[in-house]
C-alpha cells in the first residue's frame, strides 16, 4: 500500500511506513558490516528511548516468510535493546542484486567503517551491478541500461567517490585469509602492504603469520613486495618469509634514540629539552668545524 502526492506535473511515489514486528525481521545474508555494542550505538539507543526511531529501515519480504533486513540492521538492533517491539520500516519487492547495492550504498554513508567491511561491500556491490549486466530486461532497450565488468567497477568507484584502481585495491583484500584480515582491521598490517600480501596462495598466507609471530613485526610495503615476488617466482618458503620479516627496517637503522636519563647528567637541571637539543647541535657543528680544519692540514 502507497500514497502518492504531486510534484510539479509529475507523480511522485511515496513507499508507506509500517510498524513490523521485530521478530519477524531476519539479517541480511552475508551483510559485511558489523553491529557492535559500541559508544554510537549507545548514543542510538538513548535517542531512541527518547524520540523513537525517526528514520524506518528498508525491508524486503522473505520467501521463507517475514522480512530481510536491507537498510537499518544498526537501528534493529538498537530498537532490540531499547525494549520496542516493533520497528518503523518500509517493505520493498527488491531482488537479490537491488537488495545488495540498496544494503552496500546505504552503509557506506556510515563515519566509521573498517578496511575489510569496505573491501567486502565493494566486492558484493559489483558482483550485483555485473550480474545486472548480465541479465535480460525485456522492459527497456539494452543500450545504456547495461553495466559490462569495466563499467560495473567503474560505478562503483562512482558512487563511492573513490578511484577505480583504489576499490580494486580494497576487493583484493577479501582474498586475503580470514586470520589475516583481522590484523588489517586491527592495524597491525597496513592497508599497502595488506594488499601486496592478498597475491600470496592461502598456505604461503598461513606460512606469512608463522613468519609474523616469529618475527614480532609487522610488513613493510617493502617486505610485502618483496614476498609477492618471491610467491611468483615459486621461492616464498617459510624460511625466506621469517629471514624477511626479521630483517631491521631502514627507519629502525637510521634512528638513533637517546633516552633523557643519559643526556641528563650533561646538563643542568634548569634545561629543557629544547634547550639540551640545540646545545647538541652546537657542539656537533664545532665538532664537525674541528674535523674539517684537520682534514685541510
Amino acid at each position: 500500500e502507497i500514497s502518492a502526492c504531486l510534484v510539479g506535473s509529475e507523480m511522485c511515489i511515496r513507499d508507506r511506513v509500517q510498524q513490523i514486528p521485530l521478530s519477524e525481521i531476519r539479517p541480511f545474508k552475508n551483510h559485511p558490516f558489523k553491529v557492535t555494542d559500541d559508544e554510537l550505538m549507545q548514543q542510538t539507543i538513548d535517542s531512541i528511548m527518547q524520540v523513537g526511531v525517526l528514520n524506518p529501515a528498508i525491508i524486503r519480504p522473505a520467501p521463507e516468510g517475514g522480512y530481510e533486513m536491507v537498510a537499518g540492521h544498526r537501528r534493529l538492533h538498537a530498537a532490540d535493546l531499547a525494549g520496542l517491539k516493533t520497528i518503523p520500516a518500509i517493505v520493498r519487492n527488491l531482488d537479490d542484486d537491488e537488495a545488495v547495492i540498496l544494503m552496500v550504498d546505504s552503509n557506506l554513508q556510515r563515519e566509521t567503517i573498517s578496511p575489510m567491511e569496505r573491501a567486502q561491500a565493494y566486492k558484493m556491490k559489483l558482483e550485483a551491478l555485473k550480474h545486472q549486466g548480465k541479465r535480460v530486461d525485456l522492459t527497456c532497450d539494452q543500450v545504456g541500461h547495461k553495466l559490462d565488468s569495466k563499467k560495473s567497477i567503474q560505478k562503483v568507484a562512482e558512487d563511492a567517490g573513490e578511484s577505480k584502481t583504489q576499490v580494486q585495491r580494497y576487493i583484493r583484500l577479501t582474498e586475503l585469509l580470514p586470520e589475516v584480515q583481522k590484523k588489517v582491521d586491527s592495524k597491525e598490517i597496513a592497508f599497502s602492504p595488506a594488499v601486496e600480501l592478498s597475491y600470496l596462495t592461502h598456505d604461503e598466507q598461513k606460512q606469512f603469520l608463522d613468519a609474523m609471530d616469529y618475527s614480532q613485526n609487522t610488513p613493510s610495503l617493502s617486505q610485502a613486495q618483496r614476498l609477492k615476488k618471491l610467491s611468483r617466482e615459486g621461492k616464498c618458503t617459510k624460511e625466506a618469509m621469517r629471514s624477511i620479516m626479521s630483517e631491521e627496517k631502514k627507519e629502525e637503522q637510521e634512528r638513533i634514540t637517546l633516552s633523557s636519563d643519559t643526556l641528563r647528567k650533561y646538563f643542568p637541571r634548569s634545561y629543557t629539552p629544547l634547550q639540551m637539543q640545540q646545545t647538541i647541535i652546537k657542539l656537533l657543528e664545532q665538532w664537525q668545524k674541528k674535523q674539517q680544519r684537520r682534514n685541510e692540514r
